[in-house]
């Protein structure tokens, strides 16, 4: 696994010094689920609109990862902690939504999300007694999540 962290954190170093970002690189958590998040005073720059940059270097990131070593785990890429607070944004609104359709007895359509996202709202709601959560039943990569009462 290190072997994989040291090409992943590789990888991500080329494409940033390449791009002129000044910027470091922490690893955060264990080899097999490593965070690499990067520490630089321009995240907007490097985190995009709603993560989308974010996203694309994760996946560039793991796709080199993957060719030199198969079997590696995936790798998240960060930028000063934006993900994590993003993951709260989701699921305080998921929560929230579950207590307006607690108060009003009907059901709610959050906005389309992508597979990650939408598995934290489940996640968020899995354990509350009172509402059930659905995905839409589509062929979009991003998908509504129907939230309404058991």
């Amino acid at each position: 696994m290190a072997n994989a962290l040291d090409a992943a954190k590789e990888a991500l170093d080329s494409m940033l010094g390449k791009l002129g970002f000044e910027y470091e690189i922490e690893v955060v958590g264990e080899p097999e689920h490593a965070t690499l998040n990067i520490v630089s005073g321009q995240q907007a720059l490097l985190i995009g609109k709603h993560g989308d940059r974010l996203d694309d270097m994760q996946y560039l990131v793991n796709r080199i990862v993957r060719n030199s070593h198969p079997d590696a785990p995936r790798f998240r890429v960060d930028c000063d902690g934006y993900r994590i607070q993003q993951e709260e944004r989701v699921a305080d609104k998921a929560r929230a939504l579950a207590e307006k359709v607690k108060e009003s007895g009907r059901e709610l359509w959050m906005n389309p999300m992508n597979s990650y996202h939408r598995r934290l709202v489940h996640n968020a709601l899995v354990d509350d007694p009172e509402v059930e959560t659905e995905s839409e039943n589509s062929g979009a990569r991003n998908k509504k999540i129907l939230i309404r009462l058991k």
